[in-house]
């Protein structure tokens, strides 16, 4: 099961670092909070939503990015 989470996490990461509609800002400041994520290891089912409410935070602009990648 982790590994699939680290799946998704890595494809969401190069998803936000390629999205031309996001400010180098908005980039870093996603990725900060994934790798957080994932370092803590709490990439479970419980607690994406936190982690895709705090990405939706940063930018709306990332909510296209979730749904293609299946995440929302």
């Amino acid at each position: 099961m982790h590994h699939k989470h680290h799946e998704k996490l890595e494809k969401l990461k190069e998803a936000i670092k390629t999205h031309k509609d996001l400010s180098e800002q908005e980039k870093s400041n996603a990725i900060a909070h994934i790798e957080e994520w994932y370092i803590e290891d709490k990439a479970d089912k419980v607690v994406w939503q936190d982690l895709k409410e705090k990405l939706l935070e940063i930018s709306s602009k990332i909510e296209p990015i979730l749904k293609e990648i299946g995440l929302i």
